[in-house]
């Protein structure tokens, strides 16, 4: 039933979000005072561009100090949340990330110079700078902390008729930085949801804190915590956040069946059995989708199969392979998603195909999780229109059912 060794491939590290990720972190390394600089140099520029295309030299100087502001704004934020116990980023390289929207609106700013006049292009820019900072505050202290607990209902042809539903709780891209009241809330809702089972399809820890020893004891304790009549099974996440040396054998120590590429069929107490496939997450779709074929061919499929892969890139091909009900997160739901635009980004080769949420295509019911935590390295702790979630998935029978 297993079939795979434990050599990952880090397709993900060779990208463009990452490789930007990773030259921003470099700012972690650089003193206060050079940070401090760049910002002042990044104000500096909006005031040079203003003065260059006609703006009065007060008004210009102005400009740079809002953004200079601004900036420092961010910086008593971004120190504030550790403090607080709400994330654990690294201010330096957020900064930077962060003074690049801020200085693009104010060299944007500019175009309505010849329209309103700079006295009105002055106001603007400190509303627009306001505005992203109550913006950023939301997405940094508040909505991450909103984490709920979604319901689902599928009817599944496959369950025996008459079965009593079986309730299914999908958490995902745990993420772990440090043990806050968002985790806390996990365990608090998991209690309340009185799942018969729980799944949970990858990235345990933050990219920044993949081996750091305080936030693996965490974790193990969290996911320790977790139970339910049926028991919990995992899969493993993207390799370059769930390095397969490191949370292995952690998950491998813990109550909880690690699926790597095999199935297992659960034998329902209400009747029937379930039947759980497990696949290693490389991010190489075909080399992933080879691996779901060879399970589908060996699995039974008199009964419900219940897909468990960290990202939703191989749904197309799991809609041939007799899969009911497919799992996963890795998306976020975008993490940052804006009005009327959406995600910016999903970190999917499928892009905006499966971003979160309820998907059903033949007879195969999609569901992507937002998942709890977020991404690490210079990435912004923030989460904006893309709230945490588990899903609690009550699976129920009913005669043959096609999306």
């Amino acid at each position: 039933m297993t079939g795979t060794s434990d050599e990952a491939r880090n397709i993900l590290e060779v990208g463009a979000l990452h490789r930007v990720m990773v030259l921003f972190q470099k700012a972690e390394e650089l003193p206060a005072s050079v940070v401090f600089l760049i910002q002042i140099l990044g104000a500096g520029l909006v005031g040079l561009v203003w003065r260059l295309v006609g703006a009065p030299p007060e008004v210009a100087i102005l400009g740079s100090m809002v953004i200079v502001l601004a900036g420092g704004a961010d910086v008593v934020l971004l120190r504030w949340l550790p403090r607080e116990r709400i994330s654990f980023g690294p201010w330096k390289p957020q900064t930077v990330v962060l003074l690049i929207p801020r200085v693009v609106a104010g060299l944007a700013s500019t175009t309505g110079a010849l329209i309103a006049g700079w006295s009105a292009v002055l106001m603007g820019l400190v509303l627009v700078q306001g505005a992203g900072l109550l913006v950023l505050l939301w997405a940094t202290a508040v909505e991450p902390r909103r984490l709920a607990l979604t319901h689902l209902e599928l009817e599944i042809d496959s369950l025996p008729p008459g079965a009593e539903p079986l309730r299914v709780l999908h958490i995902s891209d745990i993420h772990l930085e440090r043990f806050t009241e968002r985790e806390k809330r996990l365990l608090d809702l998991a209690r309340k949801a009185r799942p018969d089972m729980i799944v949970i399809t990858g990235d345990y820890l933050n990219l920044s804190y993949n081996r750091d020893e305080i936030a693996l004891q965490q974790v193990a304790l969290l996911l320790a915590q977790l139970e339910a009549p049926h028991g919990v099974y995992a899969t493993l996440g993207s390799p370059p956040v769930d390095l397969r040396e490191v949370i292995t054998p952690l998950l491998e120590s813990l109550p909880l069946r690690l699926l790597r590429d095999e199935w297992t069929t659960v034998e329902l107490k209400t009747g029937g059995s379930l039947v759980l496939m497990g696949v290693d997450c490389t991010h190489y779709i075909a080399q992933d989708a080879q691996r779901l074929e060879e399970l589908a061919a060996t699995a039974p499929n008199s009964a419900p199969r219940v897909l468990l892969y960290h990202s939703p890139e191989i749904m197309p091909q799991a809609i041939g392979q007799m899969v009911d009900l497919y799992l996963c997160g890795h998306t976020h739901g975008g993490q940052v998603r804006l009005p009327l635009v959406g995600p910016i980004l999903t970190s999917s080769q499928l892009g905006r195909r499966y971003v979160m949420g309820h998907y059903c295509e033949g007879s195969t019911h999609l569901y992507v999780s937002r998942g709890v935590g977020m991404e690490g390295l210079s990435a912004p702790r923030v989460r904006l229109l893309a709230p945490p979630e588990i899903t609690l998935v009550t699976l129920r029978s009913s005669d043959a059912q096609v999306c």
